[in-house]
């Protein structure tokens, strides 16, 4: 009878690892991850997943099968655990102005922030206060929440040092209507923007205009299906001067951190290679009309279980935080 072999000589003892090796796999998991499984696995990875270093950077996105509540326990317990080291933090599809103060309060050498798809329990009132404590802030991505204008004056008044930008919206489908406020606010209140992402904004010439005097030392900015910015003339001859890496409304959204969502759209460009839609050119008489005098409310099927098809479209493949 052949010897029975020696596996240990054919498969590594993982627990053998250098310390820091280890703990460069640990991190390439989510803060879910490693706080539900990887730190039960033996005590030496245990201890590892205590140490604040693990916990610079706290990543909560695509957690499916986690709900609100989990999902809060969790962040907090990240947090807790970096001791104030944490740096940089990712929400996707959760979160309450009561976590972003927590993370606020134990985190005040915060630099990068990221929220996307928060929709319903993190306020223009909930960011403002927590603005004000992270003055060390440096990039803030935010994508398909809603914020106002409000909340955009309160984070460019509390964090000096501000110099990256995502503010991307999801109107697509829905009549868009001209409103240069947010940009405003861009411009009056952060003057060190670097890179500024305005993905489905709905600003004017106007509006870019004072973006580009408002934000002096701005090197990449992106306006792609924002389809009231018509560069032409001077304007045109001015971002091409002052923006190194320019898109436009309507260049490729191939790339776009966020382009299976678009998807479900269709082709904007296809149906208005223009870049406008048969709304834009209806009379304020024709445009109520053709609303029947409603707030298209009545686009919506209250038939349908829309949090079954939320549940269904939340696994997406999310981009880096930084712009290029």
């Amino acid at each position: 009878m052949d010897p029975i072999p020696d596996l240990s000589d054919e498969f590594p003892n993982w627990l053998e690892l250098p310390r820091d090796v280890t703990a460069s796999i640990l991190l390439r998991l989510g803060a879910v991850e490693i706080l539900r499984s990887a730190q039960m696995v033996c005590s030496p990875w245990r201890n590892l997943c205590k140490d604040p270093s693990m916990w610079r950077a706290i990543d909560m996105g695509n957690n499916n099968h986690w709900n609100d509540d989990e999902l809060n326990t969790i962040c907090r317990d990240a947090v807790d655990r970096s001791c104030g080291q944490l740096v940089d933090i990712n929400l996707e599809y959760f979160g309450t102005d009561e976590l972003l103060r927590h993370i606020a309060d134990g985190s005040s050498q915060l630099k990068r922030l990221r929220l996307v798809h928060c929709y319903y329990d993190i306020s223009d009132e909930g960011l403002s206060e927590v603005a004000a404590k992270l003055p060390l802030l440096e990039e803030l991505a935010i994508s398909y929440c809603p914020f106002s204008k409000e909340a955009l004056k309160a984070v460019g008044r509390s964090c000096p040092l501000l110099k990256s930008l995502k503010f991307n919206n999801q109107d697509f489908g829905l009549p868009r209507i001209e409103c240069d406020e947010e940009a405003l606010a861009i411009a009056e209140n952060m003057p060190r923007l670097r890179h500024l992402q305005l993905f489905g904004n709905n600003l004017t010439n106007d509006g870019l205009q004072a973006i580009l005097d408002g934000c002096p030392h701005l090197e990449s900015l992106d306006l792609r299906q924002c389809f009231s910015v018509k560069l032409t003339g001077n304007l045109e001859r001015r971002c091409a001067q002052q923006i190194k890496n320019l898109r436009l409304p309507h260049d490729s959204t191939d790339d776009y951190e966020f382009g299976a969502e678009l998807d479900g759209y269709g082709s904007f460009d296809d149906d208005y290679p223009s870049g406008s839609s048969d709304i834009d050119h209806l009379s304020h008489s024709d445009y109520y009309e053709f609303s029947d005098g409603s707030n298209f409310s009545d686009l919506y099927d209250s038939d349908y279980d829309y949090d079954d098809y939320y549940d269904r479209n939340q696994n997406f493949n999310y981009g880096d935080f930084y712009l290029d």
